[in-house]
């Protein structure tokens, strides 16, 4: 288990960078953490909850979980997830693949990252 040496919340531009040692980091996007929260409202029990229209969310602060975690607080409310060191890791090391698949399945459910679409569609 690697524990970053540095761990920056940027508001602004609704990212969370992740530093081991001087020259590894990893940036990552509210949205990223959002739909892969560890939550069981995202991971279901075994069958993963997609999540949708949630282009624009944001971490509103982080909190450490004793020495194993990061709870993540995000803008729309959602903050039961434990982001252990670990799945943090996994989650910046495999970013575009994981984003890439993300992206798949909105399509193949015909859901959308932003949430004015979304509401329109349930709207219909």
């Amino acid at each position: 288990m690697r524990i970053p040496s540095a761990i920056e919340l940027h508001k602004a531009s609704k990212t969370l960078t992740l530093k081991y040692g001087a020259d590894e980091s990893y940036t990552l996007p509210a949205e990223f953490l959002r739909v892969h929260s560890p939550s069981a409202e995202v991971q279901g029990h075994g069958k993963p909850i997609l999540q949708f229209g949630k282009l624009g969310v944001g971490l509103s602060k982080i909190e450490p979980a004793g020495q194993y975690a990061l709870k993540l607080c995000f803008d729309d409310g959602h903050d039961s997830g434990l982001f252990t060191w670990d799945y943090l890791e996994q989650l910046a090391q495999r970013q575009a693949e994981l984003w890439a698949d993300y992206l798949q399945e909105l399509a193949r459910a015909g859901k959308s990252r932003d949430p004015a679409e979304s509401v329109v569609k349930l709207m219909l």
